[in-house]
């Protein structure tokens, strides 16, 4: 396990999440261990894959509440949620929110690990996107005007005479530009390059 995997445990039973922490810390995991919401909320959190074991019932704010919380401002870590107290309605508000996992104590040392490594799994593929996305916006930015018109058109399925009927060009221009828009963004086909816009949300 790499020993930038983060998991922040937030539980106000200390000696829960002592003991959680003290098995994840043997399986090279960092963590951070938090008593409420509102002490986990004061913390930075790490640059690299991490995931959150929040307990459901807290004082204060609710894991539930911290869950929605996190969510309605973009903070894309991955949740796993526990409680001694599980119903169907409960989790599953979790999981439309989002939750990766919800675990019913008193929770068994393998199904807390296949959680937490599913999550870190997750989180490092949300990042990979966010950074291929990242990559990818500076390459559209080097593209004119003009390419990314017909990018776009082309992206959306239109043939070349097509696009050049759009734009009221040649077709030559419109192969010119096609051309040069495929080496600057690397694409390799038309359906790679009407995934870029999708991803790009560009309107096609």
């Amino acid at each position: 396990m790499s020993s930038a995997a983060f998991v922040h445990i937030v539980d106000d039973d200390r000696s829960v999440r002592e003991a959680l922490g003290d098995l994840l810390q043997s399986m090279d995991y960092q963590v951070s261990l938090h008593a409420s919401a509102s002490d986990f909320l004061k913390v930075e959190l790490p640059d690299g894959p991490a995931c959150l074991v929040l307990d459901v019932r807290l004082p204060g704010t609710s894991g539930l509440e911290l869950q929605a919380y996190l969510a309605s401002i973009n903070v894309g870590l991955p949740v796993i949620l526990m409680t001694g107290f599980g119903d169907i309605p409960m989790t599953v508000r979790a999981m439309k929110l989002g939750a990766v996992d919800f675990l019913t104590k008193p929770i068994r040392d393998q199904d807390l690990l296949d959680a937490v490594a599913a999550a870190i799994g997750k989180d490092q593929e949300r990042r990979q996107d966010i950074a291929h996305i990242a990559q990818l916006r500076e390459k559209y930015a080097l593209l004119t005007a003009r390419e990314r018109q017909v990018m776009a058109l082309v992206a959306s399925g239109l043939m070349n005479k097509q696009v050049a009927q759009e734009l009221s060009i040649s077709e030559v221009t419109v192969k010119m530009h096609r051309g040069s828009v495929m080496r600057k963004l690397e694409a390799k086909s038309v359906a790679v390059l009407a995934r870029m816009a999708e991803a790009l949300d560009i309107e096609t």
